[in-house]
């Protein structure tokens, strides 16, 4: 059997196959649960786990696994990994008459491995080929993670790892790698969950061009943005992640309470929609909306203090343990009980975030007192603006507050309004007094038939 098992958010995908009894997993995440229930549900014995490469954007669940099954862990060996078992290129493994061979792949980490599986009772041919973060679907994997100098050098590798070693694996391979659309990753990862080489060598890019100097040159001018908890994610997936042996238990916690721990430092995460946060919320509170807490908790949250999750009514919030779990998050402590109106029902201090429609933005536009700030991506940024509007990506607010005025009336948009309440509500927290985030965004201010800049 196979499967692909996805996590949202993070846009992670890890894979499941299972074979005359036994099951190999490649790329686990830290909630292992998904894997132990399949092996179960079908008399399945887990005994091996792949690490493609030392991943940076979540905490690989290889430990956690293999303390439930015993499993061993196999992962690259040009690194020094503090578990596991080093594997290197032809190295072969079976489960029945499923074969798994090791070619080593380096240019994203210098570790990378990818698996080819044959299934040698059908033929010879690679079927399927789990690529890790070295190619995807209608992208190739970023290089800058050892920095500006050594980007000729691992975009040299990932050429010679592509060309040399996994498209020669046959047009019917199918790819498997480990992310797919929405990871940062790749910079423009398709969405697709399945590709194959043959389609691939005909519709990526980056594989169509003229030369192997044409890839490099690309693969050395491209932009990433780079979360700061990525290195704990390194740390963590090199030196081996505190093993959790269960989810952690969600405190329920009284608004008497969490006004005491707020005073010390506690960390509070309002998951509700923008706009029922800009309707009322805990002073100090931080707004990411609950689907979007993978993909941005890890640029504002930190590690030490507890953080007390607040919704509506302090239920259905698994998704957010899972989502924080994933990303180390082990000092997520607890939620306010019965939500968030619980906190104004017990006559507790409520703050609100003003909404600007883009027509009061269009009206308001060349105010002297206002600071338009644009928190999207680059790429979006860079097809077209606000007049006057500044730049910072939201990820990279936290580093730049002195680029804005705390004096004067800042507005925050971005593309429908979700980035830029997390924006607003960080730099509320932050002592800006005077902070608006703009309904629709970007989305609505086209759509309005509104002016956009382009340079």
């Amino acid at each position: 059997m196979f499967k692909l098992i996805k996590s949202e958010g993070i846009a992670h995908h890890s894979y499941f196959i299972g074979a005359s009894g036994q099951a190999v997993v490649v790329d686990p995440r830290r909630d292992v649960e998904v894997y132990l229930r399949l092996a179960e549900s079908k008399g399945l014995d887990i005994t091996r786990i792949f690490e493609t490469h030392r991943n940076e954007d979540y905490i690989i669940g290889s430990l956690e696994l293999a303390n439930d099954t015993g499993a061993e862990i196999l992962h690259g060996g040009n690194l020094d990994f503090a578990y596991g078992t080093p594997a290197s290129e032809g190295d072969k493994f079976t489960i029945g008459s499923v074969e798994l061979e090791v070619l080593e792949t380096p240019g994203h980490t210098l570790e990378s491995i990818s698996i080819a599986l044959r299934d040698l009772g059908v033929s010879t041919d690679v079927q399927m080929i789990f690529t890790g973060d070295v190619i995807f679907a209608g992208e190739t994997g970023r290089i800058d993670f050892f920095g500006i100098d050594r980007r000729p050098e691992m975009a040299g590798l990932l050429y010679d790892s592509i060309f040399n070693k996994i498209l020669p694996l046959g047009d019917q391979a199918i790819l498997c790698p480990a992310h797919g659309a929405g990871s940062v990753c790749g910079a423009d990862i398709r969405e697709q969950d399945y590709t194959t080489i043959g389609y691939e060598k005909k519709t990526n890019p980056q594989l169509n061009l003229s030369s192997k100097e044409e890839f490099i040159n690309l693969k050395v001018n491209e932009d990433h943005y780079t979360p700061p908890y990525f290195q704990k994610m390194e740390d963590y997936n090199q030196n081996g992640a505190p093993i959790m042996g269960r989810l952690p238990h969600l405190k329920p916690m009284p608004a008497k309470i969490l006004k005491e721990m707020k005073n010390k430092g506690t960390q509070i995460l309002d998951v509700r929609k923008p706009t029922s946060y800009a309707g009322g919320h805990i002073p100090g509170s931080l707004n990411i909306w609950r689907e979007g807490v993978a993909a941005f908790a890890g640029w504002f949250l930190n590690y030490h203090n507890p953080i007390i999750l607040v919704d509506d009514h302090g239920y259905g919030l698994d998704q957010v343990r899972h989502s924080l779990v994933r990303l180390g998050f082990d000092n997520l402590h607890g939620f306010l009980t019965n939500g968030f109106p619980s906190w104004y029902l017990n006559a507790e201090k409520v703050e609100t975030l003003t909404l600007w429609t883009v027509e009061q933005l269009q009206k308001h536009l060349f105010d002297d007192d206002l600071f338009l700030l644009d928190v999207r991506k680059i790429n979006d940024w860079n097809n077209g603006y606000v007049e006057g509007a500044h730049h910072v990506y939201v990820g990279e607010i936290p580093e730049n507050l002195s680029e804005m005025p705390s004096d004067s009336r800042v507005v925050v948009y971005c593309d429908s309004g979700y980035k830029s309440t997390i924006a607003s509500s960080f730099l509320k927290e932050n002592g800006f007094n005077d902070v608006i985030s703009v309904l629709g965004g970007m989305n609505a201010w086209n759509k309005a038939g509104y002016p956009v800049v382009t340079d």
